[in-house]
């Protein structure tokens, strides 16, 4: 399927087919979109699970209050089922909005500030929480405590800390143990497309990450930056100002036919996270891959006094300069090549937006593209 969360018809057809199988537990990503279009109706779901809401298919809700309102619809749901569960992340903005739905029993999660508020009002919530203690992290994996049980797991970054908690609050809603849920996450060896590291041989870090939207691109970013920042210093890193860490050498664009109006809010959060931008094609659908790109790139550079994007003080874009640390390359290909030719050991170079995909969406096509697979060519490539 095309969509993540299927067609009505299409969805209770799998569903019936898992339960053929001997199927117990489904677990169905449900969107927005799905939400609205009442491609989930008739599924009586038993948990519920938000990990956040943040900007994200305003081309099709308008308005982030409104979207907010469609995710309600779940939480309404399961609120029907007597034996329902809801899953909410306290870290997010407005919790208590699914957390005020009336359900059998409710999880909440976060590392320990996150929670720490809500900890006076779980009776009166009738809340269950579940928090990340004694967190450390790295380049590879990270670790953290639960009611002192230790985790341990192959995937790096706070964010993965999150989702382990969600996935965690759902095991203890089902019965199952903390030292089970510790077991089964270990096992987990990676994600493709997700903080996917690329081995190589010129000393340099390359992450795929599917991030498409602002709060994704600014949560992989400020953790790659603390890598940076807690790493030791390294001969690419001579020209940076903090003298720490290697370059971080961003390659990224847009979807085509999606909210337009994030394409420089996400520009501005990886030119200033990263030291060198290329901006590419990705997904352009029907509309011109140029235009996209030049969207993007308004929020990468420094914009004039007359831009809606100069804000003055030191709020000002990605502060980037065209054909210094910022470039337009539509070749989504050549992109990746020109950032990896850079690359110096020691440097991170991050390629976002496509993850672990088969396909690239040019008009109605799609082509054959997996940014892995690609980046493998050119290392090869470059290595003769």
């Amino acid at each position: 399927t095309t969509f993540t969360t299927p067609s009505s018809w299409r969805l209770q057809k799998h569903l019936r087919e898992a339960v053929k199988a001997g199927c117990e537990y489904a677990i169905v990503e449900v969107t927005s979109h799905a939400l609205d279009q009442n491609r989930v109706w008739g599924v009586d779901f038993d948990v519920a699970v938000i990990t956040n809401v943040t900007r994200e298919h305003l081309d099709y809700h308008k308005t982030i209050e409104e979207y907010a309102k469609i995710k309600e619809r779940l939480f309404k749901m399961v609120s029907k089922n007597p034996k329902g569960i809801s899953v909410v992340n306290l870290g997010m903005d407005k919790p208590d909005v699914f957390l005020n739905y009336e359900v059998k029993e409710k999880y909440g999660y976060g590392i320990k500030v996150q929670s720490s508020k809500f900890k006076v009002q779980s009776d009166s919530l009738k809340l269950k929480i579940v928090e990340a203690e004694s967190i450390k992290l790295d380049i590879h994996n990270s670790q953290f405590t639960i009611h002192n049980s230790q985790f341990t797991l192959n995937l790096p970054g706070e964010f993965n800390v999150e989702n382990a908690l969600a996935a965690t609050c759902v095991g203890l809603s089902q019965g199952i143990s903390l030292e089970k849920i510790s077991e089964a996450l270990a096992k987990i060896k990676g994600i493709p497309g997700r903080m996917e590291r690329i081995e190589n041989n010129k000393g340099i870090e390359i992450i795929v990450d599917y991030a498409v939207t602002p709060d994704s691109l600014e949560k992989l970013y400020d953790y790659i930056n603390q890598m940076r920042s807690s790493s030791h210093p390294t001969p690419a890193s001579r020209d940076l100002p903090s003298g720490r860490g290697g370059r971080i050498i961003a390659v990224f664009g847009a979807c085509g036919e999606r909210d337009r109006g994030k394409r420089p809010i996400m520009g501005k959060i990886v030119g200033k996270a990263a030291d060198y931008v290329f901006v590419t094609n990705e997904d352009p659908y029907n509309e011109d891959p140029q235009q996209i790109i030049n969207e993007v790139f308004a929020g990468v550079v420094t914009p004039p006094p007359t831009s809606p994007l100069y804000q003055g003080g030191e709020d000002k874009g990605g502060l980037k300069t065209e054909g210094i640390n910022a470039f337009r390359i539509l070749d989504r290909h050549e992109a990746i090549k020109k950032a990896l030719e850079m690359a110096r050991a020691g440097d991170i170079v991050v390629v976002t937006g496509k993850g672990a995909e088969e396909t690239m969406a040019i008009g109605a096509e799609r082509i054959p593209w997996n940014d892995p697979k690609v980046i493998r060519e050119v290392l090869g490539e470059l290595e003769k």
